[in-house]
């Protein structure tokens, strides 16, 4: 053994520092997105987040690629971050979001030519600023925007401050980001008349209204809005249609009970194609259709019926025959298109690859591309095939090592087959076992994939294996691999991630000695769950986790999930809330030393899940710690928190995974 680690570790030595994935190159990546082509089809408009480590922040500039790739021009370069990159309906301008300092405070729509000069401030609203859509002929803008709340703050002394008490009358009323929902105010369309000035309210009715895109004609607008007659408890979102002017009454197109979202208009305007959602009862378990529907109203025909995987962003052919979308699918996010009546979907891109963001106009095509060992950048899709426009990350990862993981496929004890991904150590030998890391995603709605995975990268070059599970309740399995889980956490999923840690010991690789295991968010609740049921753990990491439900209701944002799925606890009883909690009410079966950590302004899981996994450690005596991030909602954005959570994961793996004289990798430690 001593002398297969010897190996190993001349191996590992043979890369220099410089060409290990480390936490240094995890903020020199950069963030690409949002691709959008020109109306003339020659130009993408994309966007790129960098890390400003001065600001302790990330910003975010505009960005535009010819479509033959022979000039990639950056548009935006203040020190404040710029959004939504649209182009004006000419191709002259391009126009976008951002809060940089101008004529109006807050979040505006700003507009620069793109042949260059100075960007100019386009409106002056007052309220919260979302989204945009400029009219066809380029005279409107079409904007969701909410109006403040009432200030909460009365008058006070100079440099004091009075804050009100916070009012709440809503059954749903807490929200990870926005916080208390204590208002009426909610997000509406309005018009913006670009030579007038004028900003002026569609509809009347106050409802939340998203989503919203013009006919191609110009006369009439699309949007997605609750108008349940209980919206607070019924997540029911349907497809509307207005004529594009103030004051205008909508028609109801859709009527589904549960989320129709995401309509777009057919090239001639006469049909609307849309998704359409599970039943509201199942909406954390989520998976979308393909649907349309006549822009005069009707009966919708499902496109994608007998898919039964998930699909996303849907957008016609511009020839109105056919609808391109991006489906999940086993671990694969990839384009796929089906003709308007409804035939067989066809996959238009193979290989192992997450794809995002498509958009089209006119013969562009465009796409941000992951893959294992890419993260994402600008594609244009040609035919069947890609072809690569950008190369921001190109630089940075050069000469760094990087690890292609395996597709593992394992079956549970109740004899479901789940399907994985396993990432080796660098300079990995045959035969050796490896210090393995569990690494749960969260979700459960959501999948491992193919894309460019930093955590993965960086347990790896540190001479982890890495296991990652789609376990049951995660998507790219079809509805019922997804709904399989509703009302029974830590059950199914805890069989499965069993499975797959026993096969990654089975084959030789993990080291059934030195395992690890950790995720955020249902990842986290999911590491509870696994350090009750399973002591061969040696470290674990739960971060924004949860453990004792009862204890979340009304205390998180989830309270619709928890009356559909468990059932309050004065009409259901305890038994089902009790089955569900056993990491914290049999919290002395756990022997694994564990890390907590989560955000204090956390609405989506609370803080309040770690610090009870926190206190019933110390109290039945297993080693524990609890991280907290001050002012951090559910994802940690700050870069120094960022840096030194991911620090924090190596430092308590090594401690209980990697002693000294047996280390894979000591470079860099």
């Amino acid at each position: 053994m001593k002398l297969i680690m010897a190996i190993a570790g001349c191996a590992l030595l043979a890369f220099a520092q410089s060409q290990l994935f480390t936490i240094e190159t995890m903020h020199k990546l950069k963030t690409v997105g949002d691709p959008r082509c020109s109306p003339d089809a020659k130009w993408i408009a994309y966007t790129v987040s960098t890390v400003d480590a001065a600001g302790d922040k990330r910003d975010t500039d505009v960005w535009m690629v010819s479509t033959d790739g022979k000039e990639n021009l950056r548009v935006t370069a203040s020190a404040d971050s710029e959004n939504s990159p649209k182009w004006s309906p000419d191709g002259k301008y391009l126009s976008f979001l951002s809060s940089r300092p101008g004529k109006a405070k807050g979040t505006q729509v700003w507009i620069i030519d793109r042949r260059g000069g100075e960007a100019q401030q386009l409106t002056d609203f007052k309220g919260r600023l979302s989204a945009f859509e400029w009219s066809p002929n380029a005279r409107q803008l079409a904007v969701v925007l909410r109006e403040d709340e009432e200030d909460r703050k009365a008058e006070a002394p100079a440099g004091a401050e009075k804050p009100k008490p916070i009012v709440i009358d809503r059954y749903s009323f807490k929200r990870d980001g926005s916080g208390y929902l204590t208002g009426t105010k909610k997000n509406r369309i309005y018009l913006y008349d670009l030579s007038t000035k004028k900003l002026e309210l569609v509809t009347a009715e106050n409802f939340e209204e998203t989503a919203v895109s013009w006919s191609p004609d110009g006369t009439k607008l699309l949007f997605q809005s609750n108008r349940d007659a209980n919206w607070d408890r019924v997540p029911n979102n349907d497809i509307w249609v207005v004529d594009a002017k103030a004051g205008a009454t909508p028609k109801r197109l859709t009527s589904f009970t549960g989320q129709d979202t995401q309509p777009v208009w057919s090239p001639d305007g006469k049909w609307v194609a849309y998704l359409v959602g599970s039943q509201h009862k199942m909406g954390e378990y989520n998976m979308n259709r393909l649907a349309l529907v006549s822009a005069d109203g009707g009966t919708p025909k499902i496109l994608t019926a007998d898919l039964d995987r998930g699909v996303n962003s849907p957008q016609f052919t511009p020839d109105g025959r056919s609808l391109e979308f991006l489906v999940a699918d086993d671990m694969n996010v990839y384009p796929a298109k089906v003709h308007v009546n409804g035939s067989t979907v066809e996959r238009m891109i193979g290989g192992k690859l997450a794809m995002s963001s498509i958009d089209r106009a006119g013969a562009c095509m465009t796409a941000l591309v992951a893959t294992d060992t890419m993260p994402g950048e600008v594609h244009v899709i040609e035919g069947g095939s890609l072809r690569k426009l950008t190369a921001h990350n190109e630089e940075v990862l050069k000469d760094v090592k990087l690890v292609t993981p395996e597709e593992v496929t394992f079956t549970g004890r109740d004899g479901n087959e789940a399907h994985g991904l396993l990432f080796k150590p660098i300079g990995y030998a045959q035969g050796t076992k490896a210090p393995t890391l569990l690494r749960i995603h969260g979700g459960p709605n959501a999948q491992d994939q193919h894309s460019f995975r930093i955590e993965e990268q960086i347990f790896a070059a540190q001479g982890y294996a890495v296991l990652n599970v789609n376990y049951r309740g995660s998507s790219g399995r079809g509805q019922q691999y997804t709904v399989s889980i509703a009302g029974d956490w830590g059950n199914k999923e805890v069989i499965d991630l069993h499975a797959g840690i026993d096969h990654a010991v089975k084959i030789g690789v993990a080291d059934p000695e030195r395992l690890g295991v950790g995720g955020w968010s249902y990842g986290g609740i999911l590491t509870n769950y696994l350090i009750a049921t399973d002591q061969r753990f040696k470290a674990g990491i739960s971060g924004a986790g949860v453990a004792f439900p009862l204890a979340f209701y009304g205390h998180d944002q989830y309270i619709r999930q928890y009356d559909q799925e468990i059932g309050p606890p004065w009409e259901k009883g305890l038994e089902r809330w009790v089955k569900i909690s056993y990491p914290f009410l049999e919290a002395k079966r756990i022997k694994t030393p564990t890390m907590f950590l989560g955000g204090d302004r956390d609405f989506n899981v609370p803080l309040l899940g770690s610090e009870q996994m926190y206190q019933a450690l110390k109290n039945v005596g297993t080693e524990t710690q609890l991280i907290i991030y001050p002012g951090e909602n559910h994802g940690i954005l700050r870069p120094s928190f960022q840096r030194d959570r991911m620090q924090r994961y190596l430092d308590w793996y090594a401690k209980y995974l990697k002693p000294t004289n047996t280390s894979v990798h000591v470079a860099g430690q």
